[in-house]
């Protein structure tokens, strides 16, 4: 009897052990049921054009031919004729190449999502794509900022710009705007590695930005908040302002020179940077630092086509357009093939 009574506590306790151990160990399955790592990402791309996927499909590649082709030129001119041989070309030429890394990084993997209504991307191929995006994005701003120099140097103090800015400074300027936008660009890849990403796996935008993937992270995100406002201070607001400046300095030189055919000559060699810079830096102070509520707005998709896809674009199209020099020596290259 008393061997019953001691197997039935023993039983009763082992039950009520049994409960407890359930009751504290359900809800941290539950919890890592919910924090389920995300490996691969799906990017939603645009919504609502069900009924008419070709036309933005033809236009973005369409886009994308004239691109490549357009900036290929450039940079082919800059190295076969001669006489656009100045620091400006040389310049441009890694702007264009620049511009044809930004295009090739962003429009291929659209295009695909395009077609396929949405597309499915592996967590390191999204920070591979993030990774080039950034070292474009901030080396555009770097190069912009450059060539602003370079314009102030050949308006403001013509009589010294040949011997300040030479082959040599022209190199260092040039690998100092990739290897800084590099060294940038690194610390939200390395940061983004050691989030976990969980709940809801779909990025509303058309690539892998910063932002979408920050509102998909289930862990601590102050960090790469704050790198990422520290480093918008060099690489967005002081070229902004070395820009600003250098230009009412390029503006005031200018309207010193008395000739009016002086001021336009004066005027028509930086008018072309001017208009890619206004361009460039308005979508792109738009889409990051006016707030959006939840996910990605339309309107912010629209305003990151602009600098992405358009602005690739545009800027050789400008340049050349707009510079003499570079129409005559593509019409010179073009009738000497013919």
């Amino acid at each position: 009897m008393a061997g019953e009574n001691e197997k039935t506590i023993k039983d009763s306790l082992l039950l009520a052990w049994t409960i407890i151990a359930r009751t504290l160990t359900d809800p941290i399955d539950m919890h890592l049921k919910n924090k389920t790592t995300i490996h691969e990402f799906w990017i939603l791309g645009f919504e609502n054009i069900h009924n008419i996927l070709f036309l933005p499909f033809l236009l973005f590649l369409i886009i994308y031919f004239l691109t490549l082709s357009a900036n290929f030129t450039i940079i082919s001119l800059v190295i076969a004729c001669r006489q656009i041989n100045a620091p400006m070309y040389f310049f441009l030429s890694h702007l264009s190449f620049n511009d044809i890394l930004l295009s090739t990084t962003i429009e291929p993997e659209m295009l695909h999502i395009i077609l396929r209504e949405g597309s499915a991307i592996s967590r390191t191929g999204c920070f591979t794509q993030l990774y080039f995006f950034s070292v474009s994005a901030t080396n555009e701003c770097f190069l912009l900022t450059v060539m602003s120099y370079d314009r102030y140097l050949a308006i403001c103090n013509p009589l010294r710009y040949s011997s300040i800015m030479d082959l040599k400074l022209c190199i260092v300027l040039a690998t100092s705007s990739w290897a800084c936008a590099m060294l940038f660009a690194l610390p939200h890849i390395v940061l983004l590695q050691k989030m976990t990403f969980c709940g809801s796996y779909k990025i509303n935008h058309f690539y892998c930005d910063l932002l979408p993937l920050l509102r998909l992270s289930c862990s601590e995100t102050s960090t790469i908040e704050t790198v990422s406002a520290v480093n918008s201070l060099p690489i967005l607001f002081l070229p902004l302002i070395f820009i600003s400046v250098t230009y009412a300095n390029i503006i005031v030189a200018i309207l010193r020179i008395s000739a009016s055919a002086g001021r336009r000559k004066a005027f028509s060699t930086c008018s072309s940077h001017l208009t890619v810079v206004c361009m460039y830096y308005g979508s792109i102070v738009f889409n990051y630092l006016v707030p959006s509520e939840g996910q990605y707005s339309g309107l912010q998709k629209m305003v990151s086509v602009c600098y992405t896809i358009v602005t690739p674009l545009l800027n050789p199209l400008i340049y050349s357009l707009r510079n003499k020099e570079i129409t005559r020596a593509l019409m010179k290259c073009t009738l000497k093939n013919t």
